[in-house]
């Protein structure tokens, strides 16, 4: 009977050291390795002189690729609704079998 609890009380344990434990705070630093603020400040400084430079690149982001968001989406679209037709066709055509 105590046993759920105590599995309860562990499991929550977890979840709350790993809340406050910053154990993924690796892959936001250059390298990841501990890098001064001198560091990160001319990273910084270079990133945004590179957007500075090139002002028609965008964000990167390929909306329209197959790859980006609305390329993406339409395929997962024109996928399920054709998987939805096929549905819809066959429940017809049981139907219409079930009549006749």
């Amino acid at each position: 009977m105590k046993t759920p609890i105590i599995i309860g009380t562990v499991l929550l344990a977890l979840f709350a050291v790993s809340t406050f434990a910053p154990f993924a705070a690796a892959q936001y630093q250059a390298g990841g390795g501990i890098t001064s603020l001198d560091e990160e400040l001319k990273l910084a400084r270079a990133k945004v002189q590179m957007v500075k430079d090139h002002p028609a690149t965008g964000s990167g982001t390929p909306y329209l690729d197959a790859n980006g968001v609305v390329g993406a989406s339409i395929i997962s679209g024109g996928i399920f609704g054709g998987i939805f037709i096929a549905f819809v066709v066959k429940a017809k055509q049981a139907e219409k079998a079930k009549r006749a």
